[in-house]
């Protein structure tokens, strides 16, 4: 039996970053919860390739091919789906990139273009082009993808966590303006979660080892935890949760090394 709490039947569901990791998982969550998905990654084949096998699951998925480090392709992105679907319920951003490791100080200036265009502004171009129609229809829900790399310091990540940073402040500040019009607007900090982006982590043994020792539950996470919690901002049983950035780190920014 359907939970009306975690019901999105008759809505649509835009997500950015869809075909692996986080991303995919959100999109099969919605879609398990009733929504149409909008399926979109920079890369054509791939779009297809998982909308096709999403149809396969019995969900309603197209793809839509875009570009985010191009403002152009974005407000294209916006206007494509609007136009194939009548409505958006649902924005989900979560595509993103981490071009730059190491101190800081030594990111390019096409590393600091690339990282915080494609992950936090594109974020905004998309919210610009998508919240008015979304408001007059009553209202919906955007889900941001940060990352605890946002909300303590790092040597390794340091660029990344900038624009990871930026995106929660971003949820925060679109709550404030949208919150009138019904429109609710959260982030998500997930910790190492077992996807090809965490993987230059994951295939590192003594480094997990030593990121697992500080955390808690003693093990990564999984795809499938985060895009349970996008699906809570997304549906009515979160609908009195706006304005946050939620922490999903298996306990690592809160333990003390024991």
């Amino acid at each position: 039996m359907n939970n009306p709490l975690f019901d999105l039947s008759g809505k649509v569901a835009l997500i950015t970053g869809a075909t692996r990791g986080i991303g995919l998982a959100i999109a099969r969550q919605y879609g398990r919860a009733g929504a149409r998905l909008a399926i979109s990654s920079e890369n054509a084949e791939d779009c297809s390739r998982v909308a096709l096998m999403l149809n396969g699951e019995g969900l309603d998925a197209q793809s839509f091919t875009a570009d985010l480090s191009s403002q152009a392709a974005v407000v294209r992105l916006a206007a494509d789906v609007n136009e194939r679907f009548g409505r958006l319920d649902v924005l989900a951003c979560n595509a993103g990139v981490a071009p730059h490791m190491g101190p800081i100080g030594n990111a390019s200036d096409a590393d600091w273009d690339l990282t915080m265009t494609v992950n936090l502004r594109s974020a905004l171009w998309l919210t610009s082009a998508l919240l008015p129609q979304m408001a007059a229809q009553g209202g919906g829900s955007v889900v941001l993808m940060a990352s605890i790399a946002g909300v303590r310091g790092n040597k390794g990540l340091g660029l990344y966590g900038l624009s990871k940073a930026g995106l929660a402040q971003l949820a925060r500040n679109l709550a404030v303006e949208w919150g009138p019009s019904n429109i609710r607007v959260n982030a998500i900090s997930p910790g190492v979660i077992q996807t090809e982006f965490a993987r230059p982590l994951t295939d590192r043994p003594v480094v997990i080892e030593k990121r697992l020792a500080l955390t808690p539950l003693r093990r990564v996470g999984t795809p499938d935890e985060i895009a349970a919690l996008a699906l809570l901002l997304a549906a009515p049983g979160g609908g009195f949760i706006t304005g946050q950035n939620i922490v999903v780190d298996g306990g690592t920014t809160i333990g003390d090394g024991n």
